[in-house]
């Protein structure tokens, strides 16, 4: 399988399995998902696991989703960036998202690639 090219998916809808649930422990460190985490089936990132997604705008644990991509979280100090899915019409701003995610990427170097909605 070939390597996923994140940037790809910004703007189209995107299938989730959620392996982390909006409430869940990370199983390694010690920090609660605040937000519904998970992946993309039959894809491959960069750290050779499936693609990871955050889901945001949704305030409840799901097991599945399907929602936009609006932006890509690309790591600078490693190879496993994250999209970031939305429900359809849901906007969020660079800031609003890197709020969101701060739980998790305030570890990690990286950009927000989005798409350019405003």
């Amino acid at each position: 399988m070939e390597k996923a090219k994140y940037e790809d998916f910004i703007g189209k809808i995107v299938h989730v399995v959620m392996d982390r649930p909006m409430g869940s422990k990370h199983p390694k460190w010690d920090f609660i998902y605040p937000v519904n985490y998970g992946y993309v089936p039959n894809t491959l990132s960069g750290d050779g696991e499936e693609l990871d997604a955050y889901i945001l705008g949704i305030f409840e644990p799901v097991k599945e989703y399907e929602g936009k991509c609006i932006a890509v979280i690309h790591r600078l100090d490693d190879d496993d960036g994250k999209l970031v899915i939305v429900p359809e019409g849901k906007k969020y701003t660079k800031e609003q998202i890197e709020a969101l995610v701060e739980f998790q990427e305030r570890f990690f170097k990286h950009i927000i690639i989005e798409e350019n909605i405003w």
